[in-house]
């Protein structure tokens, strides 16, 4: 005697692949037609060549940090370390120069919230003109 019926014995749902490979392939196919490739190389360019004059080097306040994160500005010491006190270090040092540039010599281990205490202090006092300066490899 036969106890199971035809609707317990059914087959397994398949999963078939052949449609979703196809939709891929189209994509793939679709993608490589409409995608261009540019090649972007070096221009060659030849400069006219003229006599230079000599530039007027722009008035600067250096700003250096140490290590250990005191401040100096132009050697001279910053008794604290907060921002205000920073920048009226520069302030003083402004009036002297017109539009200087802020030069910040910090240290390679110099905590980062120091150099921005700087870039503040210089943002506050109206000094537009920050850059820092680098080693260069030998």
């Amino acid at each position: 005697m036969r106890f199971t019926t035809q609707a317990s014995r059914r087959d397994a749902p398949e999963l078939s692949l052949v449609p979703l490979i196809d939709v891929v392939l189209v994509i793939l196919i679709f993608l490589s037609v409409t995608t261009t490739f540019s090649q972007v190389g070096q221009l060659r360019i030849d400069l006219p060549e003229g006599e230079a004059q000599t530039a007027q080097e722009p008035e600067t306040i250096h700003v250096q940090i140490t290590a250990h994160g005191q401040v100096f500005v132009e050697g001279v010491a910053v008794p604290t370390q907060d921002v205000a006190a920073l920048r009226q270090a520069l302030v003083r040092q402004a009036p002297a120069k017109s539009d200087p540039v802020v030069v910040i010599e910090a240290d390679a281990a110099t905590p980062h919230q120091r150099v921005i205490d700087a870039l503040r202090a210089a943002q506050e006092a109206g000094l537009a003109k920050v850059t820092f300066a680098v080693e260069q490899p030998q």
